[in-house]
């Protein structure tokens, strides 16, 4: 499961803004800012699973493990 902090920092991996990640998956910006907000407000498990996807298109990858939470960008198409 892909969580708030782990969609702004894959965001800021590939200079999106909240309105770009909207868009490229296919969701509403006032559910994406619910996904991205710290305060556990209810998200349907289809908008994190397009936005994990959208995320994924683009050379992120997301890290949980028993040490932590994060991600990785393994491909940068801007350069």
């Amino acid at each position: 499961m892909i969580t708030a902090r782990q969609s702004r920092a894959a965001r800021a991996l590939l200079g999106w803004t909240q309105e770009t990640l909207a868009e490229k998956a296919r969701v509403s910006l006032t559910a994406l800012k619910r996904l991205e907000s710290e305060s556990g407000l209810d998200v349907y498990e289809t908008t994190r699973d397009q936005v994990r996807r959208a995320f994924e298109g683009e050379g992120v990858v997301f890290l949980n493990s028993g040490q932590g939470m994060g991600v990785l960008l393994v491909r940068d198409r801007t350069g």
